[in-house]
């Protein structure tokens, strides 16, 4: 079994694909129609997904953050979302 907590390789499965699977997950943990087994196995493959997703979120922060050191300033700032 491929591990899912390391960082997507063009060959891996991509942030996008593992937030619609924990996404997909979330959805069917939320029916509570599920049998007690399913719904850990389910949740313990959300938990995988969860973590996957933040650590490949942190590694895209360091990669702006040494972006934005090669840059004139020396600054990290943080991102203003539109409509905020």
């Amino acid at each position: 079994m491929a591990d899912t907590t390391t960082n997507a390789t063009p060959s891996g499965p991509t942030f996008e694909t593992h937030l619609a699977e924990l996404e997909e997950v979330v959805r069917q943990l939320e029916t509570g129609d599920l049998p007690l087994e399913q719904s850990l196995e389910l949740f313990e493959k959300g938990t995988r997904l969860s973590e996957s997703c933040r650590k490949q979120l942190e590694d895209a922060e360091s990669r702006v953050e040494v972006l934005l050191r090669r840059g004139e300033q020396v600054r990290v700032e943080p991102l203003e979302l539109e409509g905020k």
